[in-house]
């Protein structure tokens, strides 16, 4: 997995009707590290009635829509706060870019690591026993706290989910180092024992 000095993470909440999904908030946060430095947060303004599912399942309600900026407003304020970073997020193939391709701001090519993949390639390891690859059930897993469904948290959850994964990744790689010194020394456990 690609290890990101600054970054964002980002997710978003999106209402469909009538096969058609509109952008109903916006978040990111953005990282140094593993230090969040920043975020971008933000409703997104629908005259199309929300579903009452979604309601139910965001918290988000139809006041807090019609109050909130037009989608114009949100993509181009999003677009200056991501700049060129690179991106993550968590199953982001699968509507969150095509929802921001959609309303007119393409993020493909800064797109670096999708957290969904990457739990999909390390349920037998680093999350063996998982009982599904959902977000909120990945990050439980990991003992990463945040509620499901709003897309701040959620972009919060991915981060840290991402900066478990790299430390698994980190003490892989030294484990790996240590085995391949042990291997090519036999007295390498000794440590400094002749010096």
């Amino acid at each position: 997995m690609e290890k990101l000095e600054t970054y964002i993470a980002f997710d978003l909440e999106f209402n469909t009707v009538n096969e058609l999904s509109h952008l109903i908030q916006l978040s990111a946060v953005k990282y140094r590290g593993d230090q969040e430095i920043d975020s971008f947060d933000t409703y997104v303004y629908t005259d199309v009635p929300l579903q009452s599912f979604i309601n139910g399942l965001t918290g988000i309600t139809a006041d807090k829509i019609a109050q909130a900026p037009k989608v114009d407003s949100v993509i181009a304020s999003f677009k200056d706060f991501v700049g060129d970073l690179p991106l993550i997020g968590y199953n982001a193939y699968k509507s969150d870019l095509p929802i921001l391709a959609e309303n007119g701001l393409d993020l493909n090519e800064q797109y670096k690591v999708d957290l969904y993949d990457q739990a999909y390639e390390r349920r037998s390891t680093d999350l063996n026993g998982i009982r599904n690859l959902k977000l909120t059930t990945v990050a439980e897993f990991l003992n990463i706290t945040g509620k499901g469904h709003n897309s701040l948290e959620d972009a919060r959850m991915t981060a840290r989910v991402y900066h478990y994964f790299l430390e698994c990744d980190e003490n892989k790689s030294l484990l790996s180092n240590q085995e391949n010194l042990e291997v090519t020394n036999p007295f390498a456990a000794l440590g400094n024992f002749f010096d």
